[in-house]
């Protein structure tokens, strides 16, 4: 079973129930799904909570077949930001799902580095399809 590592902004009970519901949509296409807030930052470890989240999700993209990153809002997360640009560099296909309908202008619907990393898909239907085919 291929694993898809799902990064997205997770600061709001609003962001992690999108992504939980992410995640279960993406498991019931038959992946195994490796979701951050769940599967690596539960470190309760205080003096290395950092460098423990950081090294399992830098591992976690390393192992994973493809990224699912979202990237709505007026710019995509940090976070979020890094983990694509760890993973193109890798090599690793990335889907990013955009239902956010605000544009940049002429520069696109997100950061051109952004858009020209990963294939952008307007709804979670676009992307459970996109996710099939790959």
């Amino acid at each position: 079973m291929r694993t898809v590592y799902l990064a997205a902004p997770l600061f709001s009970e609003a962001e992690l129930d999108f992504n939980r519901m992410l995640r279960d949509k993406i498991k019931s296409c038959g992946f195994n799904v490796f979701l951050p807030q769940e599967d690596s930052n539960n470190v309760k470890d205080r003096d290395d909570r950092q460098m423990i989240i950081f090294s399992k999700n830098e591992a976690a993209i390393e192992k994973s077949d493809i990224i699912v990153a979202v990237v709505d809002g007026a710019d995509v997360d940090s976070g979020t930001a890094w983990e694509i640009g760890f993973a193109y560099a890798r090599g690793k296909p990335i889907l990013g799902l955009r239902t956010d309908f605000r544009t940049l202008g002429i520069e696109g619907t997100v950061n051109l580095m952004i858009e020209r990393s990963a294939f952008i898909c307007k709804s979670i239907q676009e992307l459970l399809n996109r996710l099939t085919l790959l």
